[in-house]
């Protein structure tokens, strides 16, 4: 591998960390909310439930493991957080769209 590729590597390797970084601080203390309305959207609403049971479960594992996860878990947590925000956006597209 020559320099050039091993400073590429290190380079994204540390963007990755800032980005992780931003995500946690811009999350932390956060939870995944039902804030769908489930008579107008029934399978956002659905899916905003599954990633808060996922969420749930994952905080069980961290626990029965003793937070000893590599970090995995709270990144699987981070991401679940993002997915239900995504959800709300997609249900608040679907109002303005007349949906």
């Amino acid at each position: 591998m020559t320099t050039t590729m091993r400073l590429s590597r290190i380079g994204y390797a540390m963007a990755l960390m800032t980005f992780g970084a931003c995500a946690q601080q811009s999350l932390q203390g956060e939870e995944p909310m039902q804030n769908v309305d489930p008579a107008r959207h029934p399978n956002i609403a659905a899916a905003q439930e599954l990633s808060r049971q996922a969420y749930d479960k994952m905080t069980a594992a961290q626990a029965a493991n003793e937070f000893d996860l590599e970090g995995h878990a709270e990144r699987a947590k981070l991401l679940l957080l993002q997915a239900n925000q995504e959800m709300k956006r997609a249900a608040l597209a679907s109002n303005r769209h007349g949906g």
